[in-house]
């Protein structure tokens, strides 16, 4: 009888110690101390918690040989309002051109021979580009008629009716406009000697002068308007 009783006991004793070591066996599984197992592939980019996986994508580098990333962004391309160099830079929508019109201190005065015909006098105001470089007139001259003190004689001088085009001049050419008058003698108008001329290019301020060669125009009276043409190539010889 005794024997049969610790059989039981003897069996719990057992059970109790195949717990223990389970249990002390996921203890050191816990703690690091078991050694760590190498797994084959590519790891992949650490994600926050609750992140989902995120999908594979092919880097560029990896279909460039030697590894190098090729840029997919243009090199060169055309930026919104103007075109674009090969270095990335805008030259703008528009040119900083500059003015190519002559200008007084670039230019030489002087008034041609007569030609006259139907009762006029029929003047060229030449002007000549003397500096260096190409430039432009456009348009009509200003023009004064003045006596020896600088005062003017008669009216300003009117515009003919004609078409504005652009006259280029290279360094030694010339351009010439019509100045016009009746002749006094038929007209019988007031007149006037003037002693010189002063010359005002297209849009500019100052003026140039020079002797006036032809002796009377008219200043008052009948017929006494002075009339200005255009600007033409040549001299108007």
């Amino acid at each position: 009888m005794a024997y049969s009783s610790r059989s039981p006991r003897r069996g719990a004793l057992l059970a109790g110690a195949v717990a223990v070591l389970s249990l002390l066996t996921a203890c050191g599984s816990q703690d690091g101390s078991s050694a760590p197992q190498k797994v084959s592939g590519t790891a992949g980019p650490a994600t926050e918690a609750g992140d989902s996986p995120a999908s594979t994508v092919s880097s560029p580098a990896a279909s460039t040989p030697g590894g190098a990333a090729s840029s997919s962004a243009p090199k060169t391309g055309t930026t919104s309002g103007g075109t674009s160099t090969g270095s990335g830079t805008s030259t703008g929508g528009k040119t900083g051109a500059t003015s190519t019109r002559c200008h007084t201190s670039e230019l030489r005065a002087a008034v041609g021979r007569n030609n006259p015909g139907a009762g006029q006098e029929n003047f060229p105001i030449v002007l000549t580009n003397r500096s260096a470089r190409t430039c432009t007139l456009r348009g009509y001259p200003g023009a004064a008629l003045v006596n020896a003190s600088g005062t003017q004689l008669g009216p300003d001088p009117r515009r003919s009716t004609g078409s504005p085009a652009t006259v280029t001049l290279r360094p030694g050419q010339s351009a010439w406009a019509g100045l016009t008058f009746s002749n006094p003698e038929i007209s019988e108008a007031k007149t006037a000697r003037p002693a010189g001329l002063l010359i005002t290019p297209p849009d500019e301020r100052d003026h140039l002068k020079v002797a006036w060669p032809a002796g009377e125009v008219p200043v008052g009276g009948n017929s006494s308007s002075v009339f200005l043409t255009v600007f033409s190539p040549g001299t108007g010889a």
